[in-house]
């Protein structure tokens, strides 16, 4: 249970992907937990439906995080009205399933437009405000996928892959201003990211990879996701009240226990071929 906050603990949240799926839930969530948030959303209507009683702590923000113009005017007006931003939540996700030779070139681009140049952008257009207030936590959303991949994940895995290591850096960066970072990897939450609805499939289909059958087995899942978002929203608002964060933090069983299982068969492989490794450097005298 968290516990009841005085006056001027209240933190200003900025929420990407809002309006929906996890993003949602943890927006509901921080708003219920009394704070203020800058949510933005490619739909905001959608938005305002679900937490229409929230409008005076709540600033929502219609955003194509894709367009950096955007995204600074985004920062600057939620700096406007509530006076600073406390944590920062890059939740916007896009998710291509397509066999490498598949994807088309434009097609991978948009998904490292959104997973990582979009959440470049924010953490671009938010970190002088944190620094000159010398504290912040950046929860960045990677996923258990960014330590494995499947095959037709490639795209989504390299893009999430590419959010760790980033991150990594990122959270040595900004350690002497008193800014924090987390890695977020959740397994699979049942939220509409597995939907055939609302999936992205690459549009040039190679018969020999039977790329539908493969969306069949991943759309299989949708409705039987271990993962609670509630859950997970909750998980995030202790992560804000936390005076050291941690830098990974997977979420969820399916991810902590593959992502451990990954872990150990890497270091199988390392000794395995540990000789060949070390064979490469000068001799030493």
């Amino acid at each position: 249970m968290l516990k009841t906050k005085i006056m001027g603990e209240h933190k200003v949240w900025l929420i990407t992907g809002a309006s929906k799926g996890m993003g949602l839930e943890i927006t509901k969530a921080v708003l219920g937990n009394g704070d203020k948030v800058i949510a933005t959303s490619r739909n905001t209507d959608t938005l305002l439906e679900k937490v229409e009683e929230h409008k005076g702590t709540l600033l929502p923000i219609k955003l194509e995080v894709t367009n950096e113009k955007d995204v600074e005017n985004a920062v600057l007006k939620g700096i406007e009205t509530f006076g600073q931003i406390d944590v920062v939540i890059n939740n916007a996700g896009y998710n291509l399933l397509g066999n490498i030779e598949e994807i088309s070139d434009a097609e991978f681009r948009k998904t490292m437009d959104v997973n990582v140049f979009a959440m470049t952008h924010i953490i671009r257009h938010v970190l002088p405000h944190l620094r000159k207030q010398k504290s912040g936590l950046i929860i960045n959303t990677a996923s258990m996928m960014g330590y494995m991949s499947y095959p037709a994940n490639g795209s989504y895995s390299a893009s999430k892959y590419a959010v760790i290591g980033l991150s990594e850096a990122l959270a040595q960066e900004v350690a002497p201003f008193g800014i924090k970072v987390t890695i977020m990897a959740p397994g699979t939450f049942r939220t509409n990211f597995m939907n055939e609805d609302t999936l992205n499939v690459a549009q040039h289909k190679i018969d020999a990879y039977n790329l539908d059958k493969q969306v069949e087995q991943f759309t299989g899942f949708d409705g039987k996701q271990l993962g609670n978002p509630k859950k997970l929203a909750e998980v995030v608002l202790q992560l804000a009240e936390m005076s050291n964060p941690p830098l990974h933090l997977p979420l969820g069983s399916d991810s902590y226990n593959a992502i451990l299982k990954v872990r150990k068969n890497e270091m199988e492989e390392m000794e395995e071929w540990k000789t060949l490794s070390l064979s490469t450097d000068f001799e030493q005298h």
